[in-house]
């Protein structure tokens, strides 16, 4: 056996003191996933045992000890000259001949196992990818290297680079002896995808820790500039628990500007790899097909699995992987577990809250749910890196390892570029910064010096606002919290929350509203997407043009826009019922949509007009309500989601729910099939006055309390003027939510409340415990309180009944 080298079939684990976190991952993953289908390129270890042999050589070892003697990390200048000098050192002593005899015949061996191509050669720490020490990107590694003296020479710019600067802040801050970590190097066959795409995956969500998802970032060319943050990747997120039943899980995708492309170069003084803009016409489409993000999501699970199994606890995996042009292959070329947001305890919940809103100077994609306040320090030369404050703001146009002593002292991070596995986002979440990355323009638009707070606390969507805005920390200890008889459910319409509020101690969404989708990421209306022949503004028409841009048939646009927002929240509560409510625009709203003025009647009192139920059946919305049934039926079907119930609003009578039904069941959604239950909105009186023969049509009824409020009482809740007696603690009020949830449990049906009620009064929730509702629906804020509340009621009903 060689001395100093050990091909990946030879190595496991259990050889990480050896030869580090990413060379043993990678002969892990050889020896016991391979066989499994799991493609990883040939290649082979250079031994930790080699770095110290060279350190044997001109008593290396002595004059690098001294060099790291008395470095204080404040003195930036001071770690860099040493850490330069570190560096010289060791670049200009040459390999043993024993090592670099080993090196090379192994090299060779690799090349006669195929047609000659290049390889990577990649830095492997000794104490890289421990628990809470990920060691990653901390080291160089070394694309597109070819021959014998290029290889020598990476190998000896590998060595070197465990003294960059980074490296060096990275082990004083963590503990280690700079003298007791050794680095191996991986040589590995390159993957062409250069001429194709590659990208990162974690098997959580990295923002929420959510457990249920394969995250996966995907750009054209080499993976260093998604790891850089060079590029705005393609984004996909998987589902895990249907991966293997569902025809096609993918919950969420969004297209990335992938700006940049690297590939490999021959150009004179041997820089290997370029950057070349991309063209626009491929920037417009993804960059995996959808059969693609599947394969790698399985590579993904069976991957975490094998690591699991290993561990003997969950292991969440954080996986880069490459796409070979020549042959259209993805091959996997890391794999490391996940040390950030899989190393947090989930008994206690910490939810960061903005209390105030002031003027947006730019948005990108949230690092974390955090918020963060200082002056802007806005870098566009790292030689400025000296001037940074503590405290202060960090804006640039991207951040590489060597800015990460400046980083750590940041009270928020912003980039203009990036996506949420590039560097700035990795040491973001790593140090517990809040983050915003791809915030285009922001480096112009932010002024330095002005004080701004950046807020990742509202979902996928971060933002920066001028000026200093109050907000609080709120912990839940949520081991202790015991759970009520009554159902605690929520009202959900953003997907971008729905991951990070599933965290809420509850019992699924009793109203995920679709408005919200359709207002905020569809943005037209939906007969406009059919029907564009029919808007009469060219001006539109073009809107309609750039905002369905890559989909042949606007309609799908509709339908998938819709399935993934509805998908990402019945995923984040799965397997809990989440009640999916139908359209439920009155024709003002569907009006101020795109090219909605084209379709819709104007109404003199639309709060009352077509709206809820009587649009899906009606000539001029028909087709659309299609649209929605196709989206619903791509959700429990094709991704999976069976917890997935449906709600009809503003269903004015019997007949008119019987013809909705029969709609729907026309559009592949009978009720009872595949599981699918139909709850009916209560906020009508006719709901009330016939509760019998709604519940025998439907399975169960949810109030909404504010158009029961207003129709009861006879109060235009949209008119100022009257605004004053609107009331829902009203006594008439109140013998209306008693008739509903009392004729519901007579006739065995599912009885909730969705409206604004029992959240704004604690006492109408209790009144509706004590008559013995199934179940609340509730604002997400006050879900905590009202959980209490309604167990307090709760026990004082069973002292009175003991």
């Amino acid at each position: 056996m060689a001395r100093y080298i050990r091909w990946f079939e030879e190595i496991t684990l259990d050889d990480l003191g050896l030869v580090g976190g990413k060379n043993a991952s990678l002969g892990e993953m050889w020896r016991s996933l391979r066989p499994l289908g799991v493609k990883i390129p040939p290649g082979f270890a250079i031994t930790g045992d080699a770095y110290w042999s060279l350190l044997d050589v001109g008593g290396l070892r002595a004059r690098l000890t001294e060099l790291m003697k008395g470095l204080d990390l404040r003195d930036t200048d001071l770690l860099a000259r040493r850490a330069g000098a570190a560096r010289e050192i060791i670049e200009n002593t040459a390999l043993p001949a024993a090592l670099w005899d080993e090196i090379r015949v192994a090299y060779d061996q690799l090349q006669h196992n195929g047609a000659p191509r290049s390889v990577a050669v990649r830095s492997s720490a000794t104490a890289e990818d421990l628990p809470g020490a990920s060691f990653a990107g901390q080291q160089e590694s070394f694309l597109n290297v070819s021959g014998h003296d290029a290889l020598r020479l990476a190998c000896s710019r590998c060595f070197a680079s465990l003294f960059t600067d980074r490296a060096i802040s990275y082990r004083t801050e963590r503990g280690f002896d700079h003298m007791k970590v050794a680095l191996s190097i991986g040589v590995q066959r390159m993957v062409r995808s250069d001429t194709a795409c590659a990208g990162v995956m974690f098997t959580l969500d990295t923002e929420t820790g959510f457990r249920d998802v394969v995250l996966i970032n995907a750009a054209w060319g080499l993976g260093e500039n998604l790891v850089k943050g060079s590029v705005d990747p393609d984004e996909f997120y998987v589902f895990k628990p249907t991966l293997a039943s569902a025809p096609r899980p993918i919950l969420r995708r969004r297209l990335g500007l992938k700006q940049l492309r690297m590939i490999y170069t021959d150009a004179p003084g041997g820089v290997a790899t370029v950057n070349v803009p991309v063209p626009e016409e491929e920037r417009g489409r993804y960059t995996l097909t959808d059969a693609e993000v599947l394969s790698l999501a399985r590579t993904a699970v069976a991957i975490e699995g094998h690591y699991s199994q290993r561990a003997g606890q969950p292991t969440p995996m954080d996986i880069e992987w490459a796409k070979d042009g020549p042959d259209g292959e993805l091959f996997i070329v890391q794999a490391r577990p996940e040390t950030v947001e899989a190393g947090r305890s989930g008994e206690v919940l910490e939810r960061h809250l903005l209390e105030a809103k002031g003027e947006v100077l730019v948005s990108g994609t949230s690092v974390g749910q955090k918020i963060g306040s200082g002056a802007a320090r806005v870098i566009r030369d790292p030689t400025h890196l000296a001037s940074f404050v503590a405290g202060e703001v960090l804006v640039a146009d991207t951040t590489t390892p060597d800015w990460e002593p400046v980083m750590k002292r940041s009270s928020a991070i912003v980039t203009e570029r990036g996506g949420r596995t590039c560097h700035a986002a990795i040491v973001a979440r790593e140090l517990g910064i809040p983050a915003i990355v791809g915030a285009t323009g922001a480096t112009s638009l932010i002024e330095a010096g002005a004080v701004v707070t950046v807020c990742c606390a509202e979902g996928d969507v971060g933002r920066v606002y001028r000026g200093a805005l109050a907000h609080r920390v709120e912990r839940v200890e949520l081991g202790t919290m015991e759970r009520p008889r009554t159902k605690i459910m929520m009202n959900v319409a953003d997907p971008d929350r729905a991951l990070s509020l599933a965290a809420l101690p509850n019992d699924g969404v009793g109203l995920a509203r679709i408005e919200f989708i359709i207002n905020n990421t569809i943005r037209a209306h939906p007969m406009a997407l059919l029907h564009p022949e029919r808007v009469l503004d060219a001006g539109v028409r073009a809107e309609l043009d750039a905002l369905t841009r890559g989909y042949s048939d606007r309609g799908e646009f509709f339908v998938d826009q819709l399935a993934q927002g509805v998908g990402t929240i019945a995923a984040a509560f799965y397997p809990k019922p989440v009640v999916v409510r139908l359209s439920d625009f009155k024709s003002n709203e569907y009006a101020s949509l795109l090219g909605g003025r084209d379709f819709e009647f104007h109404e003199e009192n639309p709060m009352i007009g077509l709206r809820g139920a009587s649009r899906y059946t009606h000539p001029s919305y028909a087709e659309a309500f299609a649209l929605e049934c196709r989206a619903m039926r791509r959700v429990r079907e094709d991704m999976g989601l069976t917890n997935v119930e449906l709600m009809i609003p503003f269903c004015r009578r019997v007949a008119e729910g019987e013809r909705v039904l029969a709609e729907m069941a026309k559009h592949g959604l009978r009720r009872g099939e595949r599981g699918l239950k139909v709850l009916v909105m209560c906020e009508i009186p006719n709901n009330v006055v016939r509760i019998d023969a709604f519940c025998a049509l439907f399975d169960g009824i949810s109030i909404g309390s504010n158009d029961l409020t207003q129709l009861t009482l006879g109060v235009d809740r949209d008119s100022a003027l009257v605004a004053f007696e609107f009331d829902e603690r009203d006594p008439g009020v109140l013998e209306m939510l008693r008739q509903a949830v009392t004729g519901a449990r007579r006739n065995g049906k599912h009885s909730a409340i969705c409206g604004q009620a029992p959240s704004d009064h604690p006492d109408v929730a209790a009144f509706l415990v004590e008559l013995g509702i199934d179940a609340l629906s509730l604002n997400p804020d006050s879900v905590l309180q009202t959980t209490l509340a309604v167990l307090e009621i709760e026990r004082a009903q069973g002292a009175r009944k003991g």
